[in-house]
């Protein structure tokens, strides 16, 4: 079993189940930003049953209903320009919004892009976020509701692509960053969103 401060996998694949680290304590590895107001976000290792994968996940459990507020927790290492990104989420309750998402070529919490589904609208959208404005480059519409999902990113150069439960959904072109950054998770206002199996690999 891999130390709590340590992702398991090979130097070109690492994946967080959160297994290891303590119950009730934010994630070792990882630091915390928020684009926008409201609190800054409280994310924690959280035990829950019917995990993806042992018992423990990442957890964002501060239902602060700032509606502009985009808590964002991510890994410390690696940075990273072209990769591919999952991770499986279950957004557990929200009333201004119930997201989850995945970030990446973050350089801070205001200049990152961010794919996120949303269960209240029902879709899926790939956005910039630059100097804290968020602009739409692609959206799906479709099922998103429900338990557990996986959604997953791939970048490389300008392309980006979306897969929502291991299907194809956005296939986009976008050059705002174009430089290496992290990959961490996010959600929205008062979505309480429940995080496991994160995985990073470098393309």
């Amino acid at each position: 079993m891999p130390s709590p401060s340590a992702p398991s996998g090979s130097a070109a694949a690492r994946t967080w189940d959160f297994d290891a680290q303590q119950a009730g304590a934010p994630p070792a590895g990882f630091s915390f930003g928020r684009t926008g107001g409201g609190a800054v976000g409280k994310w924690v290792i959280k035990t829950e049953a019917g995990a993806p994968s042992g018992t423990n996940v990442l957890a964002q459990v501060d239902a602060d209903a700032t509606s502009s507020r985009f808590p964002v927790a991510v890994a410390d290492e690696p940075t990273l320009r072209d990769l591919r990104a999952s991770v499986k989420c279950r957004a557990v309750s929200g009333k201004v919004d119930q997201a989850c998402g995945l970030v990446f070529r973050y350089l801070d919490e205001n200049n990152y892009y961010i794919t996120r589904a949303n269960a209240l609208e029902g879709n899926v959208r790939l956005y910039h976020v630059k100097d804290g404005r968020r602009t739409q480059i692609a959206s799906w519409s479709g099922a998103v509701a429900g338990n557990w999902h996986e959604l997953q990113v791939g970048a490389r150069e300008d392309r980006i692509q979306v897969h929502w439960d291991g299907s194809q959904i956005i296939d986009a072109t976008d050059r705002t960053f174009t430089a290496p950054g992290k990959v961490g998770v996010w959600t929205k206002a008062d979505s309480v969103t429940y995080f496991d199996d994160l995985t990073i690999m470098p393309l």
